[in-house]
């Protein structure tokens, strides 16, 4: 006498290989991702033609009213006591509103250069 036995059902394929090279990408992403954090003020940067940006880490921001802006701090008293510790070697992007006059910036100049700012670089905007 024979027994009929049932077929064997070949056994599922498991997802969770699949799930977990999706957080390891996931994670991957995240941490390699740059978050910029945002602007303290909109600003309208004056328009010129460059074949290269300027580019950089830190971001002095100085809006139409002549208002000043440094990672945290705001106003100039406190803009230039956060510049002081400034490094020498990495530049400082100055980011200024066009209705900013030229007068003013220049005005600013010596003062960044008394805190220690000695690389800095005008944000425009490419036309």
């Amino acid at each position: 006498m024979r027994i009929a036995t049932a077929p064997k059902r070949a056994a599922a394929e498991s997802v969770i290989p699949m799930i977990n090279v999706v957080f390891l990408l996931l994670i991957f992403f995240l941490m390699t991702a740059q978050i910029t954090p945002p602007e303290p003020f909109e600003v309208s940067p004056p328009a010129a033609d460059l074949d290269t940006p300027a580019d950089g880490q830190a971001i002095l921001h100085i809006s139409s009213e002549g208002e000043l802006a440094y990672q945290e701090a705001r106003g100039e008293a406190d803009v230039l006591a956060a510049l002081t510790d400034y490094p020498e070697n990495e530049p400082l992007m100055l980011r200024a509103d066009r209705a900013v006059s030229a007068q003013e910036i220049a005005a600013l100049l010596p003062k960044l250069a008394a805190a220690g700012v000695r690389d800095l670089k005008l944000v425009s905007a490419l036309q």
